[in-house]
């Protein structure tokens, strides 16, 4: 798999970090994709797909600090890179070239 390339999943969850921006951790990150795009998940998949993107260079993380709420442990929380903005970008610029290249009615009803 080349470095640039975004499988649909990986976009999902760099648009959800972009948009979580500090707030961006496991559990954040996992609830507004089930809410945003109503799909069902478990927090392991979702690391992995973390750890995935960490070793492709669009990711880095960092741990906050510890908090007695969660029994002294730290979170991990997750941004994405310039990489990963480029990649972003690439697939955004592909996506709507080919929607305004589509020849198909795509209205509803």
């Amino acid at each position: 798999m080349m470095k640039g390339y975004l499988g649909e999943f990986e976009e999902l969850v760099l648009l959800t970090i972009a948009n979580l921006a500090e707030e961006a951790y496991g559990t954040t990150i996992l609830e507004m994709i089930e809410q945003q795009a109503n799909r069902k998940m478990s927090l392991g998949a979702l690391h992995s797909t973390l750890t995935r993107l960490e070793e492709k260079g669009f990711l880095v993380s960092y741990l906050g600090e510890p908090t007695a709420k969660r029994g002294g442990r730290r979170k991990r929380y997750f941004e994405i890179t310039q990489s990963a903005k480029e990649a972003l970008n690439n697939m955004k610029s592909l996506r709507d070239e080919l929607w305004q290249n589509s020849k198909i009615n795509l209205s509803v009803g």
